[in-house]
Order: C-alpha cells, then sequence, then structure tokens
C-alpha cells in the first residue's frame, strides 16, 4: 500500500499536510485554493446566503467567468449575453463575488479566462496545495504537485463555509514514462496513448504520479495537457513533482511568493517527491518512443488510433461491454471500422479549451497554418484560454498568421469544448477539436468530434479532412 514505511509518496506528504480531522474512515482536508466559475457556484453561494453564512476565507477563492461566455463582443458584459439562463448565471457570479469579497475576473477584463488557464498564470496554482473546483478538469493543477481535483455544487458551498472538504482517501499509482518523445508528439497525444492503453477506467480510484525522463522534460504547459486528462482516465487526481521546470514557470507571476518568501518557497516545494522506495498500489511502465500522433474515432477519450492506423473492428476488441460501445460509437461517428481516418473530411475545427489553449499551444498551430490557408468548406476557430493569452499571441504576431491563414480568431472561454454558449456544432457536423471530450452531443448535439493536437487540428483544418503537419504540401 502507497505510504508504508519504506517511505512517503507526493500524494501522502500533501495529504497529511492538509488533514484538519479524521471522521469515520473519511478525511477532513484544508483547502488552500477555491477556484469558482458561473455555472456551478450560484446554487452555493445562494445556501451561504439563506444560511447567514460568509465566505470562510475569501482570499483564498478566485472567480471567474468562462463556461457560459460568448468568445464574441465580451466587453458588453452579461449585458450583451443572448442566452437568458446564461446572462443570469454570470450576473449571479459578480454579485457573489462582490458579496462575499471573493476577488472576480469579469468578462472583458483582460486577466479572465478558462479557470484551469488562469490559476496557474497568475501564479495562484502552487506546488503542494489542495485545489478544488466545481469542474471535473481541475486535475489539471496536479502539474504544479497540487492535489487538485473537482467538487460537486454541495461541495462548493461547503468549501465557502469552513474552507474545508471531506475526503476519503485515495490508492496511489505511479505512471513512468522514460524515454524521448519522437519529434511532432505531444502531450495530448501522450495523454491520449495512455488513456487507449488503460482506459476511461483505468486509473479509477487512485491518485496518479506522473514521472520518468520524458515528463521531467515536459514544459509546463504540456504537464497541464497531460494532468488535464487524467481525469479522462478515471483517476481522482494526479500529480508531478516540482522541479526547475515548475518554479521557473511561476517565478515572477502575480501571485506567487516574491522577495525573501520566493526562497522559502522554493525551499519547501523542493522536498516535495516522493521518498525513494515509497510504495504505489499500482505501476505502469511506457516507452515515450511507442507514442504517435493520435486521434480520436470514438465517443471517449480512450476510443483512439494512431494517425496512420485504420478505425478497429468491434469484433476485435476484448469483451462485449468494449464491442458494444465501439459499434454505438461508430454508429454515432457515421465512421467504417478498417478504413483510415486520415482523409475524413470535416466540417469544423476547434483550437482551444483548457486542454490546449495556453501560448505554446497556439504557437503549434500558428507554425503549420503560417503560409498556408484553411480549406473553403471548413469553419475552423481559434479560442486563447485567457485574455492575457490572446493579448501574447497579438504581440508575437500569431493572431495575424491565423487571420491570413482563414482561422477565425475569437476571445477566451470555455468556447466549443462545452456547448454551454453559443459556440456550438449543428447536427451531423464533424470537428478536429484539441478539448479533452469526444462524447455524444458533447459539442453540440449530433456533433462529431475527433480529439487531436493543436498541430494536428491546424494541419486537419488546412487540408479539409484529418491530418498530420507532414502530410501537407
Amino acid at each position: 500500500m502507497a505510504g508504508t514505511a519504506r517511505g512517503r509518496t507526493l500524494y501522502d506528504k500533501i495529504w497529511d499536510a492538509h488533514v484538519v480531522a479524521e471522521d469515520d474512515g473519511e478525511s477532513i482536508l484544508y483547502v488552500d485554493l477555491h477556484l469558482l466559475h458561473e455555472v456551478t457556484s450560484p446554487q452555493a453561494f445562494a445556501g451561504l446566503a439563506k444560511a447567514g453564512r460568509t465566505v470562510r476565507r475569501p482570499e483564498r477563492a478566485l472567480a471567474l467567468s468562462d463556461h457560459n461566455v460568448p468568445t464574441e463582443g465580451q466587453a458588453a458584459g452579461p449585458d450583451g449575453v443572448a442566452d437568458a439562463e446564461a446572462r443570469a448565471q454570470l450576473r449571479a457570479l459578480a454579485a457573489n463575488a462582490g458579496r462575499f469579497g471573493v476577488e472576480f475576473f469579469a468578462m472583458g477584463d483582460p486577466r479572465n479566462g478558462i479557470v484551469h488557464v488562469v490559476g496557474p498564470e497568475q501564479g495562484r496554482s502552487q506546488p503542494g496545495m489542495t485545489i478544488v473546483c466545481g469542474d471535473s478538469h481541475t486535475s489539471t493543477h496536479g502539474a504544479f504537485g497540487a492535489l487538485a481535483f473537482g467538487i460537486g455544487t454541495s461541495e462548493v458551498e461547503h468549501v465557502l463555509a469552513t474552507q474545508t472538504i471531506r475526503q476519503r482517501k485515495s490508492r496511489g499509482m505511479r505512471i513512468t514514462v522514460n524515454g524521448e518523445l519522437a519529434p511532432h508528439v505531444s502531450a495530448k497525444d501522450l495523454a491520449l496513448h495512455l488513456l487507449r492503453t488503460i482506459g476511461v477506467d483505468g486509473a479509477a480510484g487512485h491518485v496518479v504520479e506522473y514521472g520518468g525522463a520524458a515528463i521531467r522534460a515536459l514544459s509546463m504547459e504540456a504537464r497541464m495537457t497531460l494532468c488535464n486528462l487524467s481525469i479522462e482516465m478515471g483517476a481522482r487526481a494526479d500529480l508531478i513533482a516540482p522541479d526547475a521546470t515548475t518554479f521557473a514557470y511561476l517565478a515572477g507571476r502575480s501571485s506567487a511568493p516574491a522577495g525573501e518568501a520566493w526562497g522559502r518557497a522554493v525551499d519547501r516545494w523542493r522536498a516535495l517527491a516522493s521518498d525513494p522506495g515509497a510504495a504505489f498500489d499500482r505501476e505502469l511502465h511506457i516507452d515515450a518512443a511507442s507514442v504517435r500522433q493520435m486521434v480520436s474515432w470514438g465517443t471517449n477519450p480512450s476510443q483512439v488510433v494512431a494517425i496512420d492506423e485504420a478505425i478497429p473492428d468491434p469484433a476485435t476488441l476484448p469483451g462485449a461491454e468494449a464491442r458494444a460501445s465501439a459499434e454505438r460509437a461508430l454508429v454515432y461517428m457515421d465512421l467504417i471500422p478498417g478504413r483510415p481516418l486520415v482523409g475524413q473530411r470535416l466540417d469544423r475545427v476547434f483550437i482551444g479549451s483548457c486542454t490546449n489553449s495556453r501560448i505554446e499551444d497556439l504557437r503549434l498551430a500558428a507554425a503549420v497554418a503560417r503560409g498556408r490557408s484553411v480549406a473553403p468548406h471548413v469553419r475552423a476557430m481559434i479560442v486563447p484560454g485567457s485574455g492575457l493569452v490572446k493579448a501574447q499571441a497579438e504581440a508575437e504576431g500569431l493572431d495575424a498568421i491565423f487571420r491570413a491563414a482563414g482561422f477565425d480568431w475569437r476571445e477566451p472561454g470555455c468556447s466549443l469544448c462545452v456547448g454551454m454558449n453559443p459556440d456550438r456544432l449543428a447536427p451531423g457536423e464533424r470537428c478536429a477539436s484539441t478539448s479533452n471530450r469526444n462524447f455524444e452531443n458533447r459539442q453540440g448535439r449530433g456533433g462529431r468530434t475527433h480529439l487531436m493536437s493543436p498541430a494536428l487540428a491546424a494541419a486537419s483544418a488546412i487540408a479539409g479532412a484529418i491530418a498530420s503537419p507532414d502530410m501537407l504540401d
């Protein structure tokens, strides 16, 4: 079991440092950072108000507008939002943040954006923290060596009121990736490869720690992409031990420690690693050289193939459940087994989401788009993860590259990932997407989603069909 006398895991260390009390096999954990957005917070704030409670530690919270925001015309604020329910939720978040003293970045504020982009960008996400949010992809912040996980609306209220969360400790799992990723193979490809290897429940009941030479070689933005997708493997949370890459990313950010406090913080953070000989309940070893550029063909993120592989025949899959799932997915996706995914015609391309909307992602896509044009029949859009990402991309001229190629350059938000705002697929539309989920109706009722990396998505926009950059003229 994890945390034996042979040494403690990183998960053990963070957990133990945050236990306030034990009760009936569960622990009450102190929460260091609570990220809020407009969809899962209104009922929680309403519950506080009804009970006459305050927010226990408002300085430990940050509220952002991301899920429901349109990616055009944000300067108008909530008044410019056409959907009445979305408009009400956005107004409620602003009012609640003001009433309870929570820091809030409104629509149009250049600091606003997707919670899992803004938290790290502001330096609010730091090693050793416990971080929660009413959003499943809170695992993203595990890239910093923080124990980060999604919570439900009732739990959002509990954290607001008490700055604690009741949890049962998970088992520990270590995924070690050694060797080097091949050129043009990204963290998104690695995550999809892992999903194909272990499935959507392969890490269920576990907190995953990623390690190995290939993980250490990843940039912070790539680590966030990988950790973002751990939840799709069933993991409760994930962790990457902080190192020089982590410290370089955080240095100088607005909410990061400064001066002498910075040196003390780094000294603390350096100790956040699993002890030699620490035991994990499960271990998985991956050769980075085996990872290829990946594309999803089905309706869950484990239904993926390498870019040059054919769509699988359900009859060849092990287990009746896997075969039935594949058969249903092929009907929904309107695909035929045995045929290649390369060349599959597309209607839409989306580059964005909390998975792949950071400046590094946009640079990769722009490198493919430079001097080329989006296919005439494709509508392609680029949605930066925050106003600051957007500003940096514009300062680097990336927006000009995208516009010249025919991409639609948008304002920040969750956009087409979640289908809760005006950016949605029409029934039957097929989309290459850098987001994290390809569920039925996820991007719009009847929409068909192929998950892939920013480089593949940009190449597919130009080809008008699923393609990789090396297939372009």
